[in-house]
């Protein structure tokens, strides 16, 4: 009896030392969990909620275990959760990674799943300590809420609703199946219209961006300029008095417009019916009145004579007639002796001027080349003698 009692003391006793370095249950290590490696680094991750996740569970990249959780705590707020998780040194993370808590199957375990932004969004590289924030991390829907939200749509009057709704619909379709075949007949070219337009409607959403941006740019300006309304709206308000007086006037202005328009209404009519003749001949002369209005530039001369403008000078032509018998009959034709006061007493007869007995006399009219002056003495009257500077040379030359 008393060396069982000895060896009953010695289990107790070894039974108690070996308690003070157990942990619980969760100090166990799991078997096939993920290899840490020789240099594993420390991370943390803030969840709303953690669900029934508990430590030494998984931690997954790609669904691959690369680490496991090593403790579940309070944020030093004491509102969230804080998981801890030691994941394998080989195993390289973005520094804005993200967290999520999965199930790895409809009835298996919560695991911790890391993941990478993306190839374009991922920045540095996640190190030891650090801390992914409660922006970065969510979680799967749990089983149970989705037995709890079927239950409660099953419990709570859920599945009368979707039968009333049910029966609504039949009545309101009973009867109506052409219609409705007609309304999904164009919905369905509606919709084929809209997908043959697909690339216009596409330019005109880019067009509504480009003009969104454009105002965007000059969104200052836009701002500047309804700002400056104000003093133009209160400007008119001031004047707004002149205006109603201006109105008035206008309609004064028309009452007398339209009165007289009547009253002349005849005389106006009969002014435009005597215009159609002059505006009829008008028409008919056609181009040949523009025409005739560019001689206006070149008066007296033709439009020909620009083409003599050369620069600051004038090419003039002139066509002279230097027959002396028509130069005699020219100085002939005038009552004016062009030899008076130069000849003598003696040859006055032979003057020719216009004696100041004759003032009363009418001139005589001027005559075409060859056309001979009409005689002054009756019917068998010799022709009187030429007179003036033609009298002359004819005596000289021998003339009758």
């Amino acid at each position: 009896m008393k060396k069982l009692a000895i060896a009953a003391v010695g289990v107790a006793a070894a039974l108690t030392l070996s308690s003070c370095g157990f942990g619980g249950i969760y100090s166990v290590p799991l078997p096939g969990g993920a290899d840490l490696g020789d240099h594993p680094y420390t991370v943390k991750a803030q969840f709303q909620d953690v669900l029934d996740l508990v430590p030494k569970s998984g931690v997954k990249v790609n669904e691959v275990a690369v680490g496991r959780v090593e403790s579940i705590g309070l944020t030093p707020d004491g509102w969230h959760a804080e998981v801890t998780m030691e994941i394998n040194g080989d195993v390289k993370l973005p520094a804005n990674a993200l967290a999520n808590i999965r199930q790895s199957s409809l009835l298996g375990e919560k695991y911790v799943e890391l993941a990478s932004p993306g190839q374009d969004l991922a920045q540095g590289s996640l190190a030891n300590n650090a801390e992914i924030p409660l922006a970065r991390t969510n979680r799967s829907v749990d089983v149970e809420e989705v037995l709890g939200a079927l239950s409660m749509l099953l419990n709570g009057g859920g599945v009368d609703q979707i039968n009333t709704i049910t029966k609504e619909l039949n009545n309101a379709t009973s009867g109506r199946e052409p219609d409705i075949r007609n309304l999904l007949d164009s919905a369905n070219q509606l919709v084929s219209t809209l997908d043959a337009q697909s690339a216009d409607i596409t330019r005109a959403l880019d067009g509504l961006n480009r003009l969104s941006s454009t105002l965007n740019n000059q969104k200052d300006q836009l701002a500047g300029a309804i700002d400056n309304l104000g003093p133009g709206l209160a400007v008119l308000e001031q004047q707004r008095g002149q205006f109603v007086r201006m109105l008035q006037a206008l309609q004064n202005l028309s009452g007398v417009t339209v009165d007289t328009i009547n009253k002349s209404q005849e005389d106006l009519v009969a002014d435009l019916r005597a215009l159609q003749p002059t505006l009829q001949k008008l028409g008919e002369a056609g181009s040949d009145l523009p025409k005739s209005l560019e001689l206006l530039l070149t008066y007296p001369f033709t439009d020909s004579a620009l083409q003599g403008a050369k620069g600051d000078y004038f090419n003039l032509y002139a066509n002279i007639d230097l027959n002396l018998k028509d130069i005699l009959d020219n100085f002939g034709r005038s009552r004016d002796n062009p030899l008076a006061g130069a000849l003598p007493d003696s040859l006055a007869g032979l003057s020719g001027g216009t004696s100041s007995n004759d003032s009363n006399t009418t001139p005589p009219l001027p005559l075409n080349s060859g056309q001979s002056s009409p005689s002054t003495t009756g019917t068998g009257q010799s022709q009187q003698q030429q007179t003036g500077a033609a009298g002359i040379f004819g005596l000289l030359a021998g003339g009758a």
